[in-house]
């Protein structure tokens, strides 16, 4: 009686040319690959029409065991739309400007061996995502996952004024100058939106924020109680007035959420302050805002163009993960 082959298993390398070193990655997991007895792995750069959902698709079909992605925050969004609930898992290999998700994982930055590794072993780990049903003025729809953040208002529009060449140069700093290029001209709107329960809400606001997690850059702590395991999505209204209201909304984001909280003093100070009026949170499955005319949408850090209704929810344990070995999942 002859002794069947054991079954080789492959990996698919998705990644973004402009973003990363091609070569030099490409190599990595092609000799990983090998050292760990798996096959030649398959390569799929992303292009200008495609920003991944159609090379994810590829390597799918292909029937690969397991996907990773390198590029910016926008690869990394466009590949797990695609993969979301197929059950193949995916690595993050950190790389471009923000990696905004693999900061909130907690994964490694500095070098991608530890995570190629990391596709190539056995832990794996589901997260949930998030999508959001844009309705344009015409009506048209379109549904979209994000993984960390959907914005409709000043977010957007910060994002739309980050210069490119900025973000290459000094990463993301670069958006301090979108900020500063969108802010002199900011205009509150008018939105009516609900969380979970159908109550409706309506607010003069600068931003709508859907977070699915909560960790920025620097950070810098947007939804310091955020978990992307809880199934549920964080929505925070950014509604300032006045200077004094913008002072409060950075002393909310940056030194309440992302310093004080830190500590058992500092949690004191903050119950004993009360709530703040710019910045308003809730939490929920899914949420739904509508303004009276378009306002500029992003999805992780990219332009969606112009909304006048964005419907958000949490797609629980849609992505599953590969994680090095050991992992500390439970602070997910």
């Amino acid at each position: 009686m002859t002794t069947p082959a054991p079954v080789r298993r492959q990996a698919a390398l998705v990644y973004n040319p402009i973003k990363v070193d091609g070569k030099h990655l490409r190599e990595a997991v092609r000799d990983l690959s090998r050292e760990a007895g798996w096959e030649h792995p398959a390569f799929y750069p992303t292009t200008v029409e495609d920003a991944g959902q159609q090379a994810t698709a590829q390597a799918l079909e292909r029937g690969v065991d397991v996907v990773l992605v390198a590029g910016g925050d926008g690869t990394v969004r466009a590949v797990s739309e695609a993969i979301a609930n197929t059950g193949v898992p995916l690595a993050i290999l950190p790389s471009g400007t923000g990696n905004l998700l693999a900061r909130n994982l907690g994964l490694p930055l500095a070098d991608p061996t530890e995570m190629i590794r990391a596709a190539l072993g056995d832990f794996r780990h589901a997260i949930d995502i998030g999508w959001a049903r844009l309705t344009r003025a015409d009506g048209e729809e379109q549904e979209h996952a994000f993984v960390v953040l959907a914005g409709m208002g000043l977010d957007a529009d910060m994002i739309a004024n980050t210069r490119s060449n900025l973000k290459k140069s000094v990463g993301w700093i670069a958006y301090v100058d979108g900020a500063a290029r969108s802010l002199p001209r900011a205009k509150p709107f008018r939105a009516v939106y609900q969380v979970d329960d159908g109550r409706l809400h309506s607010h003069r606001a600068y931003s709508l924020l859907f977070a699915n997690c909560g960790t920025l850059p620097a950070g810098i702590a947007l939804i310091p109680d955020g978990s992307i395991t809880d199934a549920s999505l964080d929505i925070a209204v950014i509604k300032p007035t006045g200077v004094l209201g913008w002072f409060a909304v950075w002393r909310k984001i940056w030194w309440d959420n992302s310093v004080l909280r830190r500590f058992r003093a500092g949690r004191r100070v903050l119950e004993r302050r009360g709530k703040n009026a710019s910045v308003h949170y809730f939490h929920g499955a899914a949420a739904e805002a509508a303004v009276p005319g378009p306002i500029p949408i992003e999805l992780d850090g990219d332009e969606f163009g112009e909304a006048v209704r964005i419907t958000c929810w949490a797609d629980p344990g849609a992505l599953l993960l590969a994680l090095p070995s050991g992992h500390p999942v439970h602070m997910l």
